[in-house]
């Protein structure tokens, strides 16, 4: 079941990447970690081989280099139709050209919550911001309100809900953080309801929310295990949060909440709300979100009151995403596309006898990549390996997340970008070292305590 040859595939070029090693050398100068995002980090791919992008169109990005790359992950998974998918491009440009932001609610606002609550049905109220981190606190701070407690249950087999204290000082980068708020967090293994009982237990009447994303590329619910924190929550006073970031408008356009039938109290979405524009959203139950509002009597909730949450680029960029969404099924598109590179990429596993080493993973519109070394145990060096050779053949990704605007020969391209790939893991397998193939240092987590095992000289002063 190979992908079809396509003579619109490129023969490999010898791609350079001197301009963007410059300008990233540049941005190390500016921009603490050389990038706005961890996960964009230049340590999160090979080293001398991180291109910085000029622009992009459907699924192809170019660099400043000149060179041409089908991308993966699509903007961290916030672009599902597609870089500068036009109905989206125009419908912003003709929003910000009427004006971004006003001393009160505009139109757009209310058409957006409209259509968001129409969309995602469970829900009786929105409230729209720009990152994902700032509606999943402002949920976390509504949990707390509403319960009067104080601590934060959190699925701590799964990577990022925020960069407040609640969670982040719970992982390695906690410099800076409260230590109190962090002692305030507990966790549970996804799939493990008695993981979660066993919380209850010890602290009861202490869990202000369970939090945690629905499902994950690697993870389904088990059966009865959302209906079993739904009920544990009913039981117990505890608000329940879904974090939809990635779910939501990649597993449907209603959210995985949908997909499994299980209503959360909370939901928070953003990443493909936009299609790459800075949009997100807390929606969730009047009683509890009331709490933020003018029509309660109970102390108020500081709740999501920034000055850019409802400028006019985000919304209209989501009204333009829904109308895309309802016009056309894009999550089945993702996941025909994505379900044909899995086929097409496992046969090429299978032909270079790599089965235990290399695996394409997860749901077909989130789709992961996992690398072994010798004795089947993840590796770091051999992901970067992987990843070195994709970029040398023409394929950019820290996974194969795909989109809608992926198209057989963005397919094609990659399965022979992964064959050439193989032929140079093999080697490295059959070796039982990534020496010699590998140019430079090992990707490293993205969520680590230090920068590098050394000391960091900072004007003068010595910090280790």
């Amino acid at each position: 079941m190979r992908s079809p040859a396509s003579t619109d595939i490129p023969a490999p070029v010898d791609r350079g990447f001197s301009r963007s090693t410059a300008a990233q050398a540049r941005l190390h100068e500016l921009v603490p970690g050389g990038a706005h995002t961890y996960a964009r980090g230049e340590d999160q791919y090979p080293e001398g081989m991180a291109p910085v992008i000029a622009r992009g169109e459907g699924a192809r990005v170019w660099d400043v280099d000149g060179n041409t790359f089908v991308e993966y992950g699509m903007g961290l998974r916030s672009v599902t139709l597609g870089h500068a998918y036009g109905p989206v491009t125009a419908a912003v440009t003709e929003a910000i050209a009427r004006g971004v932001s006003f001393s009160r609610p505009g139109a757009l606002e209310l058409e957006a919550a409209e259509t968001f609550l129409q969309q995602v049905p469970g829900a009786d109220m929105v409230k729209f911001a720009k990152n994902g981190s700032d509606v999943t606190n402002a949920a976390v701070k509504l949990a707390r309100a509403a319960t009067g407690r104080k601590r934060v249950a959190i699925c701590h087999s799964q990577p990022f809900f925020s960069t407040e204290d609640w969670f982040i000082g719970t992982t390695q980068m906690a410099a800076g953080t409260l230590e109190e708020e962090a002692r305030l967090t507990l966790g549970f293994d996804y799939n493990d309801l008695e993981s979660v009982r066993s919380l209850v237990r010890r602290f009861p009447d202490e869990i202000a929310c369970f939090i945690l994303e629905p499902a994950t590329a690697l993870a389904e619910p088990a059966p009865g295990f959302l209906e079993g924190l739904r009920r544990m929550s009913d039981e117990h006073g505890i608000v329940l949060i879904f974090d939809e970031m990635i779910t939501g408008m990649r597993w449907s356009l209603h959210g995985a909440q949908h997909v499994y039938g299980v209503r959360p109290d909370l939901s928070t979405w953003g990443k493909a709300l936009g299609n790459g524009f800075p949009i997100a959203a807390l929606a969730g139950r009047r009683e509890l979100m009331e709490l933020g509002g003018l029509r309660t009597d109970r102390p108020r909730v500081f709740l999501l009151s920034t000055t850019h949450g409802p400028e006019s680029s985000g919304l209209a960029a989501y009204l333009a995403v829904h109308r895309a969404y309802r016009k056309r099924d894009v999550v089945a598109e993702m996941e025909h596309s994505g379900s044909l590179l899995t086929a097409y990429l496992t046969e090429e596993i299978a032909a270079a006898g790599l089965q235990d080493q290399v695996k394409v993973l997860g749901r077909p519109s989130c789709l992961v990549f996992v690398t072994c070394d010798a004795a089947r145990q993840p590796s770091q060096a051999y992901r970067t390996l992987f990843m070195q050779e994709l970029l040398r053949h023409g394929v950019l990704g820290q996974s194969f997340v795909i989109s809608a605007a992926h198209t057989a020969t963005d397919i094609d391209c990659t399965v022979s970008a992964v064959a050439q790939a193989l032929t140079v893991y093999a080697r490295a397998i059959e070796a039982g070292s990534t020496e010699g193939l590998l140019s430079g240092r090992p990707v490293a987590p993205a969520l680590r305590e230090y920068a590098a095992p050394r000391q960091v000289r900072t004007q003068g002063r010595s910090f280790t």
